[in-house]
Order: C-alpha cells, then structure tokens, then sequence
C-alpha cells in the first residue's frame, strides 16, 4: 500500500470542509426561502424566477471558473470562491425588495458555481495524488452540511431568532471558517506545470466529443435526482394518496440512501472499478424508478413498493457525480476546463428538471412524468460506461506531469 504523502491527508481534511460549508450555505438558504417569501411577498412566480437566477449565474460562472482554474489552479480558486459564496448571503438576506433581489441573486449564483468548480476540481486533484477513491464521501459531506444549514434554521426559528438576522451572521461568520479549510489545501503547482504553455498534457486532450458524453451522463443523472428531490413527496400525495404527514418520508428515504452510499461508497468502486458502478448505478437507479411507477397498481404494498424504489434510486444515483468526477481526474493534466463543462451540464439537469417534469405532469400526469427520468437512469449507463472507457485508454500523461505527480491515479479496472 502506497504511503499517503501528509499534505494530501490535509488537503483531504481541508475539501471536507470545503463541501461541508459549501452544503451549509444551501441549507441555510433553502431552509430561509419561505421566510424570504414572506418578507418581500414574493409568490411562486416570482420565487420561481429568483431561483432561475440562481441558476443561471451558477452556470455562467461555472463556465469562466473552468479556464481560471487551469490558470491559476483550483487552490487559489477555493480561496477566492469559498469566502465569496457565502458572504453574498447578505445579498438575498438584505435586498429591500423583489428587484434588488432579483440581481442579488446571480451574484449568489455565481458564489456557489465558482465554489463548486473549484472544490470538486481540488477533490479530484486529492483523489489522484491519494491514488484511491475518495471522491464519494466529499459529496456526502455536502448533504451533511445541508441538512446542518436546515437543521440550524429550524432550531433559530422555534427559538423566535429571525431568519434574516441568521443569514446576515452566517454571511458574516462562515466566509471566516473557510479560511482555516482552504489553508490545508494542495499546494499550487510549479509554475512551468501550471502554465498553459507548458505542452499538451493527457488531461488536456480530452475532447469535446468526450466532454459531451461525459456530460451527458452527468445531465441524465442530476435530473433523475432532481425529480426524486422535487416530485416524491408529491408522488406519495397525489398518486398513492399517504396521509400528509407521511408524504416527505418518500424524499426522506431517497435522501439518507443517498447520503449513505456516497460516505460509504469509495471502498464500493475501489472495489469495483469505474465502469462497473457506474453502470450499477444506472441499473440500481433505474430499478428504483420502476417500482416508483408500478406501485400505484400494487395495492395495498404501494407505499412500501414506493419507498424502496426511492431508496433504490438514491443507491443508485449517488454514486454518479463522484464517479464521473474522478474520470475525469484520473485523466491527469489540467482537468478545470472538462470537470467545469460536465459540472454545469450536471447542474443544467437540476435547473431543468423539475420544471421539465412539471410541464408533462400537468399535461398529462405525474407517473407519465417520471416515465422522463427512469429513461434518464438508463441513460446514465448507456453514456458513462463508454466516456469512462474512453478516459481509461487516453495516452500515458507526459514525463513531466508524472513527475510533478508521482503518486497513482486512482484505479479504475
């Protein structure tokens, strides 16, 4: 077994705390939306634009984030991205008004998408010179630090704080918990290894055939993920017809075999291999959606066939970004372009997912709806089994870059 260098073990402590402030934030804002609404009186469709914008600025940043990264390494842009996004609280927890917060917004979106591209690079960069997976758990310490943010919310509101004064101090306090986080990180890379003109490197021949397909997986399995976010709960009410009261344990479900398997999945693909799990998880994913569809005709079991179909999904999606994501590091060479395309069509898929999806359902019906992302789970086999085979048969990387790495890339199959 290959001795762990100390700066990697750091850095691995300084990304957890990276993707768990980054989760933090979001739980903190999700839980603070009603309170927002209330405030500035702003309805669905107004709500519903502001997170469009969110999105939207998420995007495009995560496009200029991608080139800024490969320039100037993903470590400066953590510092920068991570202090950033959650400063920018201020902005949604003090705009006076629906159009002040309208612009307020992007600039709370491009935060989170700077933060995403540079966090989830940097995860890759540790992944590779750890030689192991390790990528997986990341992304469940970011549920973690969403369901803190949610759950620190809830506790202010019954203990009568105002959730507008919480954001103000969370957007005062967590840009300062960063710093000690992106103080472990990777140091930055020799000058003439980061320099765009150093020669071409594996990772810059990734071409934008593979980036698209890699992307596509990435889309298929964040709208899956996103419609399970959005529509179980209201599967359970509408189609099954639960009590109220137990209509979120379906996204509840979803949500803990998620988590679970992503802090517990790194030893599942180290043991498996890339390709397999992912195509696992298209299976698992896939499985899951069936029985979603099929319990409504399953009588008194519907509820029971419902749940584990959720929770099958979750197995199955969870393993999907971080899987994808440490292809793409495995690549080796400057990765901040590749992984910055694949993040936003990712991201793309939560943005247009659950409005995708509200469209056919009201045309039609929420089962015929979901038909949409049971499809997608194939989908996710069917693009990322071939991408990831393709990154495991792109050309050695140069000396040079061995040299700069010595350490060996996770293995894959």
């Amino acid at each position: 077994m290959n001795k762990i260098p100390l700066d990697a073990r750091r850095a691995r402590a300084g990304v957890f705390g990276f993707f768990f402030l980054a989760g933090f934030v979001m739980g903190l804002w999700a839980a603070g939306l009603p309170s927002l609404n209330d405030r500035l009186d702003l309805g669905p469709a107004r709500l519903g634009s502001v997170l469009l914008l969110i999105s939207g600025g998420a995007l495009v940043s995560m496009l200029v984030a991608g080139p800024l990264v490969d320039r100037w390494s993903s470590r400066r842009v953590c510092w920068i991205g991570g202090p950033f996004s959650g400063l920018v609280l201020l902005g949604p927890a003090l705009a006076p008004s629906y159009w002040a917060l309208v612009v307020l917004a992007v600039v709370f979106g491009i935060g989170l998408g700077v933060t995403e591209v540079g966090m989830n690079t940097h995860s890759v960069e540790v992944e590779r010179r750890y030689g192991r997976p390790i990528i997986s758990a990341f992304h469940g310490t970011w549920s973690l630090g969403g369901a803190a943010g949610g759950g620190l919310t809830a506790l202010m509101l019954k203990a009568g704080v105002d959730p507008q004064w919480l954001l103000i101090v969370a957007a005062l306090v967590v840009p300062f918990l960063y710093v000690p986080a992106a103080r472990l990180l990777l140091p930055d890379p020799p000058a003439h290894a980061a320099s765009p003109e150093s020669g071409t490197s594996r990772g810059s021949s990734l071409g934008w055939g593979l980036i698209a397909l890699l992307g596509l997986a990435a889309f298929a399995g964040h709208l899956s993920e996103g419609a399970a976010i959005d529509w179980a709960a209201l599967h359970a009410r509408w189609v099954l017809r639960t009590d109220p009261a137990m209509a979120p344990l379906a996204y509840t479900i979803f949500s803990v075999a998620m988590t679970s398997i992503r802090l517990l999945g790194d030893p599942i693909r180290a043991r498996l291999g890339s390709v397999r799990t992912i195509q696992l998880a298209g299976l698992f994913a896939t499985a899951g959606y069936v029985l979603v569809l099929v319990s409504p005709a399953t009588g008194a079991l519907r509820v029971v066939c419902a749940w584990t179909g959720w929770a099958l999904a979750g197995v199955g999606l969870a393993t999907v970004v971080p899987v994808l994501f440490s292809a793409v590091g495995a690549a080796g060479g400057r990765v901040g372009r590749a992984l910055a395309m694949v993040t936003a069509f990712g991201y793309s898929g939560l943005l247009l997912g659950p409005a995708v999806l509200g469209y056919v359902a009201e045309a039609s019906s929420l089962p015929v709806a979901l038909i949409i992302p049971a499809v997608l789970a194939v989908v996710v086999t069917l693009t990322g089994t071939p991408a990831i085979r393709a990154l495991n048969h792109l050309p050695p990387a140069p000396a040079q870059d061995a040299a700069d790495h010595p350490e060996p890339a996770p293995a894959r199959d």
